[in-house]
C-alpha cells in the first residue's frame, strides 16, 4: 500500500475565459521575437481545440491523454498563446524527462516565436542567463521568457532556488508528465505555480498508484476529450498500419528458469490469500513485483528472438526507415543491458549487411541529432535503440518497427506503437513485427498463475491487432496463445 503525501498549499489559479480557438489569424504582436504568436499557417484539429478549451473551462489546471504523435506539444503551446493573450502570461516553464526533447521543444517553440532558454546540463551555460531574463521580467524590460528544462535539472538546487523569483503568471508544462509523479520530482514540483499542464498519452503511473494520484493532485484531472490510438488513426493525426505477431519459443533453459519463477509468483500469491483473505493488487506487493520484473527480463532477452530476427531481415535487405526496440537486459541474469542490442547491431550490419547504428542514452546529444537526420534521409537504413527512444523522438519517417522487447508496461507498449505511426510525406501506412514470446508447457500448478498474468498482457496484443488493417490475419497469429490459456473471449 502507498502512504498518502501531506499536501502542500497551493495558490489560487487565475480566473479564465473559455477561449474561442478558431483559425487562427496571426494579427497579434507580429515581428516580437520571444512572444508567444499562433503560427499563421497553424489550424488546429478539432479534438486539440476541445481539449485548449477543457483546460481553460477547468481554471488552468488538467492532463492531457492523447495518443503518442497526436500533436499534444502543439496544443500546449497553443494554450500558453492563449494564456498570453488573456492575462498577458509571462513565463513559460516546460520540463522533459531527457535531453534531446529539450531540443525538439526548442524547435518547436521556434514556430510559435518563443525563444526559449535552454537550462540543462552545465549550470554555467545557463543559470545567469535565466537569472537576468526573469530580473528583466521583474523590472518590466522584458514581457516573456521561454524555458526548457530537464527533469533531472529541475531537482538541481540551482533551478529551485529560482522559483522565488518566478511571476504568478508563470505556466508549468509537464512532458511525459507520468515521470514527475515519483516522490522526488513530484515534490520539486512548484506550488507557488498555479497554471499546470501535463502532457501524456499514458499518465497513469506503471506499478505506482500513489503515484498517479499526486500527479494528478498536482496538475489536475484527465481532461476531455481522452484521445486514444483508434481516435487518431480514425482522423488521421497517426497512419494506419499492418501488425504482424512473430511468436517466439524460448529455449529449454530458459523455460525451466520461467517456471522457476513462475511457480514462486504462484506461491506468494497463494501466501498473500491465505494471510490477507483477498489477493491484493499486483503493484501493491513488492515481492511479486520484483519477480515479474525478472521474468519481463527472461522474456525480453529470450536467445530466439535473434534467430527470428535474422529470418525476417534476410528478406527485407533492401528496406529502409526500421526502428528496432530491444530489451534493455537483466542484471540478475547474467546480462549486460546493452547485450541484445549489441547482437542485433551485429546480426544486421555484419551478416546481414544492413546499414544500422545504436542509439542509446550514452549516445551524446550532439550524435543523436546526426543519426536522427541519417535515418530520416535513408543514409542509415535502421535504428537500433532501448528505452531511449520509447518517450518524445520526433522521427516521423520510421516506416517499419520491429519489437524484440514486448514491454508488459502499458505506458512503453503504447508509446513505442505510437512512435512508429507519426504521419509523414509519402508514408501511407506502417508495419510493426511484435516478437511474442509463448509461455512454456507449464503444470497444474502454475498455469492458472500464467493465465492470469496473461490476461492483461494479452488483451494489449488483441487490441492493437483489432486496429491494424489486417486485423483477421494478425488475430489469427494470437488465437493458439488464446486457446492455450482459454482466454477466447478477450
Amino acid at each position: 500500500m502507498y502512504i498518502t503525501r501531506k499536501p502542500l498549499p497551493q495558490d489560487p489559479v487565475f480566473s479564465l475565459k473559455l477561449p474561442f480557438v478558431g483559425e487562427n489569424k496571426g494579427h497579434y504582436h507580429v515581428n516580437r521575437p520571444g512572444y508567444p504568436q499562433m503560427p499563421v499557417s497553424l489550424q488546429l484539429r478539432e479534438y486539440q481545440r476541445q481539449a485548449v478549451t477543457s483546460w481553460f473551462a477547468n481554471n488552468g489546471r488538467g492532463t492531457l491523454k492523447m495518443a503518442t504523435g497526436s500533436g499534444k506539444t502543439i496544443t500546449a503551446l497553443a494554450i500558453a498563446c492563449e494564456l498570453y493573450k488573456q492575462i498577458g502570461l509571462q513565463v513559460l516553464l516546460v520540463v522533459c524527462p531527457y535531453r534531446h526533447l529539450v531540443n525538439q521543444w526548442a524547435r518547436e517553440c521556434d514556430k510559435f516565436n518563443l525563444k526559449p532558454v535552454l537550462a540543462f546540463e552545465n549550470l554555467q551555460s545557463w543559470h545567469s542567463q535565466l537569472s537576468a531574463q526573469i530580473y528583466h521580467i521583474h523590472s518590466g524590460c522584458q514581457g516573456f521568457v521561454t524555458i526548457i528544462t530537464t527533469n533531472s535539472t529541475l531537482i538541481s538546487d540551482g533551478f529551485q532556488s529560482q522559483f522565488k523569483y518566478f511571476p504568478a503568471k508563470t505556466l508549468i508544462i509537464g512532458d511525459e508528465a507520468h515521470n514527475l509523479g515519483s516522490p522526488k520530482l513530484e515534490e520539486s514540483l512548484p506550488r507557488k505555480i498555479g497554471l499546470r499542464l501535463a502532457l501524456s498519452a499514458t499518465p497513469e503511473r506503471y506499478f505506482d498508484e500513489g503515484g498517479t494520484e499526486s500527479l494528478f493532485d498536482y496538475f489536475g484531472p484527465i481532461l476531455q476529450p481522452e484521445f486514444n490510438l483508434a481516435d487518431a488513426i480514425n482522423q488521421g493525426a497517426l497512419v494506419h498500419y499492418l501488425y504482424y505477431p512473430v511468436l517466439v519459443e524460448l529455449t529449454e533453459t530458459e523455460s525451466l528458469e520461467y517456471l522457476r519463477i513462475t511457480r514462486k509468483i504462484g506461491r506468494s500469491l497463494l501466501y498473500k490469500e491465505k494471510e490477507d483473505g483477498d489477493i491484493l493488487h499486483l503493484e501493491e506487493q513488492e515481492d511479486i513485483k520484483q519477480l515479474l520484473i525478472q521474468r519481463s527480463r527472461l522474456v525480453g532477452t529470450a536467445e530466439n528472438k535473434l534467430t527470428a530476427l535474422k529470418e525476417l531481415m534476410l528478406n527485407r535487405k533492401d528496406t529502409s526507415h526500421t526502428l528496432f526496440y530491444c530489451s534493455d537486459g537483466s542484471q540478475e541474469m547474467g546480462y549486460s543491458s546493452l547485450r541484445q542490442l549489441k547482437a542485433v547491431a551485429r546480426i544486421l550490419g555484419t551478416e546481414i549487411g544492413y546499414k544500422v547504428s545504436t542509439y542509446t542514452a550514452y549516445t551524446p546529444l550532439e550524435e543523436r541529432e546526426k543519426l536522427r537526420h541519417q535515418f530520416a534521409s535513408g543514409e542509415l537504413q535502421g535504428l537500433v535503440a532501448i528505452r531511449c527512444l520509447d518517450e518524445g523522438l520526433d522521427i516521423p519517417a520510421i516506416q517499419t518497427a520491429i519489437i524484440l522487447s514486448s514491454s508488459t508496461n502499458p505506458r512503453q507498449f503504447i508509446q513505442r506503437r505510437g512512435r512508429v505511426l507519426r504521419p509523414h510525406p509519402g508514408k501511407e501506412r506502417a508495419t510493426i513485427f511484435d516478437m511474442i514470446v509463448l509461455p512454456p508447457k507449464l503444470d497444474r500448478e502454475t498455469i492458472e498463475v500464467e493465465r492470469n498474468l496473461l490476461k492483461k498482457e494479452l488483451r494489449r496484443f488483441v487490441e492493437f491487432a483489432d486496429l491494424a488493417d489486417n486485423a483477421g490475419e494478425a488475430r489469427i497469429k494470437l488465437l493458439d496463445l488464446q486457446k492455450r490459456y482459454g482466454l477466447l473471449d478477450i
